[in-house]
């Protein structure tokens, strides 16, 4: 397992596209927590959720960095490289 992440060149935004899980929305469905892609900016359901749509908006496109979407953490991911990183605390909308 790598120990930093190597993709931080793909970071493009940190602008949420919806309120809320896009699919979910769509869908009419609920979710626990909301994942960022800080690539295109997808807003995506966590994998405690039952759709665990952010994993699967990274299967299909290939962005791999997220951030937690929640307000006050600061934390996010990289997919392909397996490890957390830290970000500013996210401010709620």
């Amino acid at each position: 397992m790598s120990h930093s992440c190597s993709h931080l060149d793909a970071v493009k935004t940190d602008h949420r596209n919806t309120r809320g899980c896009e699919e979910c929305l769509k869908m009419g469905d609920t979710w626990v927590h909301l994942r960022l892609c800080l690539v295109c900016g997808h807003v995506g359901c966590c994998d405690s959720s039952k759709n665990k749509h952010a994993t699967k908006h990274f299967a299909t496109t290939g962005h791999p960095v997220m951030r937690s979407a929640e307000p006050g953490e600061d934390w996010g991911w990289c997919y392909v490289d397996q490890v957390w990183l830290g970000f500013e605390p996210m401010q709620p909308l």
